[in-house]
């Protein structure tokens, strides 16, 4: 795909020339996105061969923003180059701020607060935005029925029990996979269905939500979007948590439509089945298949979630070989050592303040790493504005992505730590530190550490631990 015809598209909408143009980390899926920019403003191009799901998502986004729902807004589209411009919604995402708000004691007040305003919005979409929505638009099917599951029971049985090794009577894990889906089928199925509703698709925004990847939706169940959310592999949500948001999520659910609880946790656990099942043979395709080893992290996440309904919530329809099937799994030891075997080197980095509490001690006991002083470069602290914002606000963020220092820095950066990391990974070592500091280690040192672990995660495969000496967020203080 041509970078000249994003440019074009960008010129003919915005009316000026674009100065800076950046690809974004690679997704799971065939869809490229870049960020554009004249120097005043900003938007996310995407380039997606498959025409059909640039129509379905235009559409959505579309309905969506006409019923209120916080999407981004398409700028332009040009099917016939499978190009499209949407708003610059930041790079903060949900599963990012989990990551600077995690505690090794539980979820967080900030958190779970953000958590419920999530799934209040959720059930705006599934309600509101399936009002008047033309279901023949959605992309591959208009509705997630017995072939779609179908199509995810057999991703599992193909991409991960057959290339894991895992042993199974074929023709009897058919019938029960049919049992399965004509019990998932008794429910109503007559409300919008996000279809890929976790973490790392909904972003932060000047403390707002904005969702996006919603191209897979369709009409389904209530319980499908909920059980994805919950049960998301790499979010790791506590089990107790988990059942807090489920009854939180009814009661709001209450305050719209009559619900039988009982009924619905019923639905909602057999949804959560098939969603972890629909994952585990995402991993193995990702991971088996296309030897992406990152993906192969996820995996006992994933067989940990399986365990905790196996043993807490049993099997709600009668699916003896599937659900012998699922124990075997969470207690194959192979599955689980395979996982460590591809973990991939951990990354702690930090931002700090020189004036306050200095270098942080790298607790590894490795010593060594990065530490890089950020105080040579433009200080956005020093203006009125922006004193009480941090690194991970947009206002920030945009002020120091104009300085061009900022990049000609980082480019050094990357250079030093990709030779690290390729160096550690080569002899087997298991953890390196970067640190950032600067004056006050809010503003510039938060920016380049948040920048530096997006870098790392996406394109070095390795496991970053991010966290912030000073606190990124005033209410905190």
């Amino acid at each position: 795909m041509p970078i000249d015809t994003l440019k074009q598209l960008f010129e003919t909408y915005f009316h000026s020339k674009v100065q800076q143009i950046s690809p974004l980390a690679p997704t799971a899926s065939n869809r490229k996105y870049f960020r554009l920019s004249d120097g005043n403003q900003s938007c996310i191009a995407a380039f997606n061969p498959d025409k059909r799901e640039n129509d379905a998502f235009v559409y959505l986004a579309k309905h969506f923003r006409f019923k209120g729902l916080a999407v981004p807004e398409v700028f332009a589209y040009d099917p016939k180059k499978h190009i499209y411009l949407q708003s610059d919604l930041g790079n903060t995402t949900l599963f990012d701020f989990l990551q600077v708000h995690k505690s090794d004691t539980g979820l967080s007040s900030v958190v779970i607060e953000k958590y419920k305003e999530v799934l209040k919005q959720l059930i705006d979409f599934q309600l509101k935005g399936g009002e008047d929505l033309d279901f023949k638009m959605c992309y591959p099917r208009p509705s997630f029925d017995r072939q779609s599951m179908l199509w995810d029971l057999n991703y599992f049985k193909y991409y991960f029990l057959k290339l894991a090794g895992i042993p199974f009577d074929e023709q009897r894990l058919e019938d029960d996979f049919q049992s399965f889906v004509d019990f998932l089928l008794e429910e109503d199925v007559d409300f919008f269905m996000y279809r890929d509703f976790q973490s790392r698709n909904i972003m932060i925004q000047n403390d707002k939500l904005w969702f996006v990847d919603f191209q897979g939706g369709r009409k389904g169940a209530l319980q499908y979007d909920l059980a994805s959310f919950m049960f998301n592999a790499r979010a790791n949500l506590p089990h107790d948590a988990r059942e807090d948001f489920l009854d939180f999520y009814i009661a709001e659910l209450k305050k719209h439509k009559v619900v039988d609880e009982d009924r619905f946790k019923k639905y909602y656990y057999g949804y959560a089945y098939i969603r972890i099942m629909q994952a585990l043979g995402a991993y193995g395709y990702r991971g088996f298949y296309e030897r992406k080893t990152s993906f192969l992290q996820s995996i006992p996440f994933a067989l940990n979630n399986l365990k905790f309904l196996l043993q807490e919530k049993g099997m709600p329809v009668k699916c003896p070989v599937l659900e012998q099937l699922l124990n075997t799994l969470t207690e194959t030891p192979e599955l689980y050592r395979l996982a460590k075997e591809a973990e991939p080197l951990k990354v702690s980095v930090r931002s700090f303040s020189y004036k306050k509490r200095g270098i942080p001690l790298d607790s590894s006991g490795n010593g060594g790493g990065h530490v890089f002083d950020c105080r040579v470069l433009p200080n956005p602290g020093r203006e009125e504005q922006y004193k009480r914002l941090t690194g991970n606000d947009e206002a920030v963020i945009h002020w120091l992505k104009q300085k061009p220092k900022m990049d000609e820095y980082f480019t050094y950066v990357q250079s030093l730590v990709r030779m690290s990391v390729e160096n550690y990974k080569e002899r087997k070592f298991e953890h390196l530190m970067v640190s950032f500091g600067c004056t006050g280690g809010r503003h510039r040192s938060v920016y380049l550490a948040n920048k530096l672990s997006h870098w790392l995660e996406e394109s070095m495969n390795v496991a970053v631990d991010l966290k912030h000496t000073e606190s990124p967020y005033w209410n905190e203080l």
